[in-house]
């Protein structure tokens, strides 16, 4: 019965190993919480660039990565791009932000 009762601890405890090991993140993987967390960060972004009057918010993707915000598409102007740079920088949560968006 020890036995059994002990046999019953160990794979408890290797369960909430692997269970606690599976949410870990790596460099090329976020967990569960840094994966909810980037997307409230998207999210806020993508919602801050289309209430801005100056930012075609349409024109602009937002993508997120353990704080790192990327965004992309199109804008008129160089000050567009800037700004939006700056809407996202401010942006609660925003560790910093990879501008990749282009002139047309």
């Amino acid at each position: 019965m020890k036995i059994f009762a002990s046999l019953k601890r160990v794979a408890l405890v290797t369960i909430l190993a692997l269970a606690v090991g599976a949410c870990a993140s790596t460099d090329k993987s976020s967990s569960f919480g840094e994966y909810v967390d980037d997307s409230t960060i998207t999210a806020r972004v993508k919602t801050a660039l289309l209430q801005d009057k100056e930012v075609s918010g349409l024109a602009i993707n937002v993508e997120t990565f353990k704080g790192t915000v990327q965004l992309s598409g199109f804008a008129k102007t160089r000050s567009e791009r800037a700004l939006a740079h700056q809407i996202a920088h401010e942006t609660p949560g925003v560790k910093a932000v990879k501008n990749d968006i282009l002139l047309r």
